[in-house]
Order: structure tokens, then C-alpha cells, then sequence
């Protein structure tokens, strides 16, 4: 059998926020590996990450794939991506109760934690994206949070793989980083909005620049566009259900993603049988993608 081995791998997963997303998926499948695990999460978000890791009601949640235990977390950091540093932080969020607890919340508080926790990072997670107005057309689309969209849902992956290189270059094997896309970054997708698709299309070019950019550090940068899912963040787009069924009516294996594709995938990019991959983007929609009608 050909292994997928993790033993020994730090991954800093971004993005997580509940037990239903992508993040949280792709979490256990890469501990099932045998991967250690560091979350960032938003500062507004921390405690619901910290409920979950611990109350009995969330325990089936924490239960690795392939009968390989329970989700263990070594460290959750706070973090919103939309700062640099701490200088970048406006008034009105320097002021806010739910951030300041939390000290340094920037990316480079972010990668700081990361090095006084064990000072390597093999796995990079990159599971973020919003806009505050996804579901306004795009001619209805203030600058404002067009903005915010590309530099939350796009830059960020530049901002944290240029934080996170100290502990990234010169790994054993080499180190990955793996962000998710979605169609809307290639086509027109109805309620899909608010700057999203730009934000989209714009994270899949970076990922191919910054492949180019950290090969030679023997980085790895892949994107995994997955189909449509109906996780809590998903509930923002408007009809995501009708969007699911409307894929799964026209998909060559006609039915719906499920999150475990997508982690099983992003395990598969982060693992040596990867090698000598980069700079793509692996469609994980049950086909989808290729259909013209």
C-alpha cells in the first residue's frame, strides 16, 4: 500500500470557525495522517473554536477518519487577516472588547505564535474568504467591499506565506501550502457576488505566482476548487442549496461534494506522493467543471 504520511508535519490551519467547513474537514484528515495541528481563528471566533474542541456534545465531531482517534488541537491562534501587523489595526477594531483581549491578533502575531509554539511550519491551510456584500450583484457592489474582498479572501495568502517563510524554507521533504477556490472564480455563478468571484480569480493567479515565487525555497502552492457545500459560511450566498442541486443535476457523478473529498484531496497536496505538484488548481466537484451545459 502507498502511504500518506504525515508523522512529524506541523500544519497551521486558517479559517476555522465551526465543525462543518472545509477547515474543519481537512483538519482531521491531515491529523489522520499523522500531522500536528495548529488553528487560526478569527478573534470574534475563538471561544465557539474552543467550545467545540471541548464540550462532550461536539465530541462526534472531533472523531479522526480511518479509526485514527480524536481531533487533538496543540494550539489555537487568534488572528484576522485583514492586518499585517498591529500598526495596520483601525480605531474602531482597537477599540473592540473581542479583539483586544487576544493581544496580537495580526499575521505577524499569527507566525510569532507559531514560532514559540515549535518554531517549523511544513502545512499551510488557507481557508478564508468573505465579503461584506457576496450577495450584491457585482454592478451593485460598493468599492468598499470589493476591497475588502480580494484582501481578505486573496491577498491573505500572500500575507501569510510571506509571514509564515522563515518556518516554511529549508523543511525536510519540503513544505505546502493549500487554499480553496470555487467556480465562481472562472465563470459567472448567479448570487455569487460582492466581489467574490474577482477575490476568486484573483487567489487562483497568486497561487500560481507564488508557486513560482517559492519553488526554488522547495514551497508547493496548489488551490483545490471544491463544488458548491452548505456549510455555515455558505448560508451568506443566498441559495446554496439550489446551488448544490443545480450542480448535482448536471455533474458527471451526479450528487453533491462531500467535505471528506475536499480534506482527503487537501491531504493528498500536502503529502509527499505530491511532490511535484504546484502552481495548480485540483477541481474537486464531482466533475462539474467540465460541462458546457
Amino acid at each position: 500500500m502507498i502511504p500518506l504520511d504525515l508523522t512529524g508535519k506541523v500544519a497551521l490551519v486558517t479559517g476555522v470557525g465551526d465543525d462543518m467547513g472545509f477547515a474543519w474537514y481537512i483538519a482531521k484528515a491531515l491529523q489522520a495522517a499523522g500531522a500536528r495541528l495548529l488553528f487560526s481563528v478569527h478573534p470574534r471566533l475563538m471561544t465557539i473554536v474552543e467550545n467545540i474542541l471541548e464540550r462532550d456534545l461536539d465530541a462526534e465531531s472531533r472523531v479522526l477518519p480511518f479509526g485514527q482517534g480524536e481531533l487533538k488541537v496543540e494550539k489555537l491562534l487568534p488572528c484576522d487577516v485583514s492586518f499585517d501587523t498591529m500598526e495596520d489595526v483601525d480605531e474602531k477594531t482597537r477599540a473592540d472588547r473581542r479583539f483586544a483581549k487576544h493581544g496580537d491578533y495580526s499575521i505577524q502575531g499569527l507566525m510569532k505564535g507559531v514560532a514559540a509554539h515549535c518554531n517549523q511550519l511544513d502545512i499551510l491551510i488557507h481557508s478564508i474568504a468573505f465579503s461584506p456584500e457576496i450577495k450584491n450583484k457585482a454592478i451593485d457592489t460598493t468599492r468598499k467591499a470589493y476591497l475588502t474582498a480580494l484582501s481578505v479572501s486573496a491577498y491573505s495568502l500572500t500575507a501569510l506565506l510571506r509571514a509564515g517563510l522563515p518556518l516554511m524554507e529549508g523543511r525536510p521533504g519540503g513544505a505546502s501550502a493549500v487554499g480553496l477556490t470555487y467556480l465562481g472564480g472562472d465563470r459567472v455563478v448567479p448570487h455569487y457576488g460582492g466581489g467574490m468571484s474577482t477575490a476568486k480569480s484573483a487567489l487562483q493567479i497568486d497561487a500560481m505566482q507564488l508557486a513560482s515565487n517559492l519553488g526554488p525555497k522547495n514551497i508547493r502552492v496548489n488551490l483545490i476548487s471544491a463544488g458548491p457545500y452548505k456549510s455555515r459560511a455558505a448560508g451568506a450566498i443566498g441559495d446554496i442549496q439550489g446551488m448544490i442541486d443545480y450542480a448535482a443535476s448536471r455533474s458527471p457523478l451526479p450528487r453533491g461534494v462531500k467535505a471528506e473529498e475536499v480534506a482527503n484531496a487537501a491531504a493528498f497536496l500536502c503529502s509527499p506522493l505530491a511532490s511535484a505538484i504546484t502552481g495548480e488548481v485540483l477541481y474537486v466537484d464531482c466533475g462539474y467543471n467540465v460541462m458546457g451545459l
